[in-house]
């Protein structure tokens, strides 16, 4: 129905007033609260400025509502109304104003809503869900057999490996999964995954801590299409075995979040420089055991690298800075087509050198005037420097002109 995406904000809150209705009533009160509902709906469509009449006559009928005393039960056709024949565009237009708790809710009020939501939905977050999650993905899972993201995010951990086969069992389309901080999955779970969801872009498994770089390095020999892929906190699963592996297989990969995976040294990080070349964000932060030759890698094979976290590796010295700073150099003439791609697509956005303590401050000048997208003015700080008091005279450029700008006024 395309006049509800055009709806006020008013119009917008009848229609989750009216979705709301829907599942307060038991279906022993159908005929009243289709009454209750329709006046809902008539209302927000009412609110609709420059609606035509004949344009709210059609939508009215063809939710095949009706209030007052008009019949509930029959259309002029003969045909039964019933909430099973409220289009399916419709349904999902008003369960995307609620929360997905309300979603599930409402696949329980009758099978036709249930196969409309289980075909029609495409994303769902479960994170609401404190106590009884392993079950519900348990119980969800054959139903919603078309989900494209599921985000299992969770405060204290619930899932299990059963819940996850599950979800490789019968959600094959599936492309982001979020598992963060699901402490009592194991090895079995990413062996399901990798076969049952090939199509997997987006994979969160940070704080998973039980998982194996085998078991890791299997997933990514099927899920070949990752692009950003989360393992902060991974300590057993991140390691060189496991970045090589990565690196062969995902030839896509854009993200990569190794925070704290202190297993993680230059073998593996030069293995992702040269084997995921589209590589845009990497985070080192914690990683003790790489040195420049990490960074002198990602320099080299990764011209598209924005965001680079190195915060806690203290084994980075002025020559990674020197190698950043001189790829850029060396870029200038060929890659850089536009001020767009100079300062968005191709340069360095963010970085974190904190606690870096080995730096100085002309190799990190060299690299702040290499890449003018990095900003140490207040409210712009893209590049993280604190815990080195040595490179507080490091600044930007436009920090420079607000400095010169000042002196020339005072003058």
């Amino acid at each position: 129905m395309p006049f509800l995406s055009s709806m006020p904000i008013q119009a917008q809150i009848l229609v989750c007033v009216c979705a709301n209705l829907l599942l307060i009533f038991s279906s022993a009160q159908e005929n009243f609260l289709l009454k209750d509902a329709g006046f809902c709906l008539k209302m927000a469509m009412q609110m609709q400025e420059g609606l035509r009449s004949e344009d709210l006559d059609y939508s009215f009928k063809k939710l095949m509502v009706f209030g007052g005393a008009v019949d509930c039960g029959k259309m002029d056709s003969g045909m039964t109304a019933k909430w099973k024949d409220i289009p399916m565009e419709l349904l999902l237009r008003i369960l995307s104003l609620v929360d997905d708790r309300t979603v599930i809710m409402a696949a329980g009020v009758c099978s036709g809503w249930r196969e409309a939501i289980c075909l029609g939905l495409t994303r769902l977050s479960l994170t609401w869900c404190k106590n009884n999650m392993n079950n519900l993905v348990l119980a969800l899972a054959p139903q919603f057999t078309r989900l494209q993201t599921l985000i299992l995010r969770q405060d204290k951990p619930q899932l299990e490996d059963n819940a996850v086969e599950a979800i490789a069992n019968f959600c094959h389309d599936l492309q982001e999964l979020d598992l963060s901080k699901s402490f009592k999955l194991t090895d079995r779970s990413l062996y399901a995954l990798a076969h049952g969801c090939p199509n997997l872009t987006k994979l969160n498994i940070s704080g998973c801590s039980s998982f194996s770089d085998s078991a890791l390095a299997y997933l990514t020999s099927f899920c070949k299409k990752l692009k950003s892929l989360n393992l902060c906190g991974c300590v057993r699963a991140a390691t060189d075995k496991a970045l090589q592996a990565i690196a062969y297989n995902c030839r896509e990969l854009q993200t990569l979040n190794l925070g704290w995976c202190e297993n993680v040294g230059d073998l593996g990080v030069t293995s992702l420089a040269y084997g995921c070349p589209d590589l845009r964000a990497l985070d080192l932060c914690g990683c003790v055991l790489i040195t420049d030759e990490s960074v002198i890698a990602l320099a080299n094979g990764c011209p598209h690298l924005r965001s680079l976290g190195l915060y806690y590796c203290q084994n980075i010295t002025d020559r990674a800075m020197y190698s950043l700073a001189q790829r850029r150099a060396k870029n200038k003439p060929g890659v850089w087509q536009s001020v767009k791609s100079r300062y968005e697509e191709d340069g360095l956005m963010n970085l974190n050198i904190s606690q870096c303590t080995a730096l100085t401050p002309p190799a990190v000048q060299a690299l702040c005037d290499s890449f003018p997208a990095l900003h140490t003015c207040p409210g712009r700080h893209s590049l993280i420097i604190s815990g080195c008091l040595n490179l507080t005279s490091v600044h930007c450029a436009c920090a420079l002109q607000a400095h010169r700008a000042a002196s020339t006024a005072a003058h």
